[in-house]
């Protein structure tokens, strides 16, 4: 029998110990043995929970029990998270979580304490919920040379911005739609502000690329300044707005990321993503693109993600997986980034063929550029009077 800790029970750490109970016996019978629950820590008191003889506060008695091959950390954030992840991996503990902050943040330093001690960690779940993603990126594709990354990687700015379009409605209405569903914070910054997706970008590039990009080196930009017109005239010409986080590498070999809204052609599969799912298109030099799609977040679907990790960790428990980064990506500057943009204002097609080329027309004083870089549309969009600037796919 296999033992395991669960360190947060919130959603994804509740869901865990869910997933782990429903499909007991299937797992048991896939694996060749059991998986068993044996604590789950939090600060809280779950006096009703049905996993409440299990319920610990005192990490150090995970931290020094032998029976425990396996840790899950669903705690989230970058404090408390590390400190127990880097003890329990130093006691000699594989280690999944679904934290994607702590991956994009301290990841390389922990793979490296997970390879001193030859013990894994783990994060499928850290990126697309419960799309299989990074193990694929990692396994699948290896022989492979990666060359660009792009998709919607959160479900709540997705859901936002499908409701816009779809429920006409305002970016603050939609907003308290989600918050109401339960699929946005009450403090939403980290979704609708780009950070979320920029973290989760950090962790693809890292993995695609085997260099370490930080979050703090990323640009974000969110959809909380985006305009129900745009979206409305995008939605009328065949487009639709969503939010990318996107990388690629470039010829000098840098890497170039970064986070944004983009108009994206109904002609492209991610186009057609709406509500909380996530879709990511990776393109590598001998298979070309394919897509990964599904719930990017949820209980059920996130714990999906984090016990299929557990499972490996627990069928391999000798052989450490070869995943890691080292520090130093040499970052390209996405103002020098090559692409179309999307501009609005009260100026006339003739007008804008002057400034931006070869223009395309969406509607009466809205265009889509030819490729230029950001400080030419930019300029495009000061000599128009240009009051939305949104980059195109």
């Amino acid at each position: 029998m296999a033992n395991i800790a669960i360190m947060g029970f919130g959603t994804v750490g509740a869901g865990v110990a869910e997933v782990a109970r429903m499909n007991h016996d299937s797992i048991a019978a896939n694996l060749g043995e059991e998986v068993n629950v044996k604590y789950i820590l939090d600060v809280r008191d779950f006096p009703d929970s049905p996993y409440a003889a299990k319920m610990i506060k005192d990490f150090s008695i995970i931290e020094n029990d032998p029976e425990v091959d396996v840790v899950v950390e669903t705690i989230g954030g970058a404090r408390v998270a590390l400190d127990f992840t880097r003890r329990a991996l130093q006691a000699g503990k594989h280690v999944v979580t679904s934290n994607k902050e702590l991956v994009a943040t301290y990841g390389r330093e922990l793979l490296e304490i997970a390879k001193e001690k030859n013990v894994n960690y783990l994060f499928e779940a850290s990126v697309g919920g419960g799309i299989p993603l990074l193990r694929p990126l990692f396994q699948c594709l290896a022989a492979n040379q990666i060359e660009e990354i792009a998709g919607i990687l959160n479900g709540t700015t997705n859901y936002i911005l499908t409701r816009m379009v779809k429920g006409g409605v305002s970016f603050a209405e939609a907003l308290k739609e989600a918050q109401a569903k339960g699929y946005a914070e009450a403090d939403p910054t980290a979704d609708v502000e780009g950070i979320d997706a920029g973290r989760k970008i950090c962790i693809l590039s890292d993995l695609a690329w085997g260099k370490e990009v930080k979050p703090a080196e990323v640009s974000m930009e969110g959809i909380s300044a985006l305009d129900l017109k745009d979206v409305d005239i995008a939605a009328s010409a065949g487009y639709r707005v969503k939010l990318l986080g996107h990388a690629m590498r470039m010829e000098d070999g840098k890497v170039a990321a970064y986070v944004a809204p983009h108009l994206v052609s109904q002609d492209n599969p991610i186009a057609t993503v709406d509500d909380v799912f996530n879709a990511v298109m990776i393109r590598g030099n001998a298979v070309g693109d394919v897509m990964f799609y599904g719930r990017g977040a949820g209980d059920l679907p996130t714990a999906s993600a984090v016990m299929g990790d557990v499972l490996d960790v627990i069928e391999h428990r000798t052989k450490r997986r070869n995943i890691g980064w080292s520090e130093g990506a040499c970052l390209a500057d996405i103002k020098e980034l090559s692409m179309r943009w999307y501009l609005r204002g009260e100026f006339s097609a003739e007008a804008a063929r002057k400034e931006c080329g070869e223009a395309e027309e969406l509607a009466p004083g809205a265009v889509i550029t030819a490729p230029m870089k950001e400080a030419d549309a930019k300029a495009a969009a000061a000599a128009l009077g240009a009051c939305a600037v949104l980059r195109v796919l």
